[in-house]
């Protein structure tokens, strides 16, 4: 028999070990790809799906279920389709994007507009920190799955660079 060399966290104090299994497993098969989980989602060249694992991830939709419960950061998988991608934007904490399949391009740039851009492949990362804008395009043949992390467990909604798409960031939370 082992011994727990750190406290429980209070929630968890007299929960069984089947309701802890249950509740912090999360399977692919059970996960909705939520086509609207961005504002920018609904603007062609802009489409993907967004897989929640852990927490709500950087879409500011912080009332859904059926997530592991995150305190510390979140977990996404991310299905973009050739031609697709994401609108320029920054978090006020890291994001990371670990690409599983297929090639990304990912991008980081200053307000002056210049903008450096690498091609990330399988088992590839980028981690974007706090602050600096950032965003990804699928400029492949293939459809690419990636793995977001987010360095807080209810992020806010991101801050997009573009003016217009900035302003209707509340109209998108009060849809969800």
């Amino acid at each position: 028999m082992g011994v727990a060399r750190h406290p429980l966290p209070a929630e968890l104090v007299g929960v069984s070990l089947e309701d802890v299994m249950a509740r912090y497993t999360a399977r692919y098969a059970d996960r909705k790809a939520d086509w609207a989980a961005f504002e920018d989602a609904k603007i062609e060249g802009y489409r993907r799906a967004q897989h929640r694992f852990i927490g709500a991830g950087g879409s500011g939709k912080h009332g859904e279920s059926g997530f592991i419960p995150a305190k510390n950061f979140t977990l996404s998988i991310m299905f973009v389709p050739p031609g697709q991608g994401n609108a320029a934007h920054t978090h006020e904490v890291e994001e990371v994007f670990f690409v599983l399949q297929g090639h990304l391009d990912v991008f980081i740039e200053d307000e002056t507009g210049k903008r450096l851009t690498k091609r990330l492949g399988p088992w590839e990362c980028i981690s974007c920190p706090a602050g600096v804008i950032h965003g990804y395009q699928n400029d492949s043949l293939e459809p690419v799955y990636f793995q977001v992390m987010l360095g807080r467990g209810q992020p806010e909604t991101m801050g997009y660079a573009d003016e217009d798409l900035y302003k209707r960031r509340d109209a998108h939370l009060k849809s969800a």
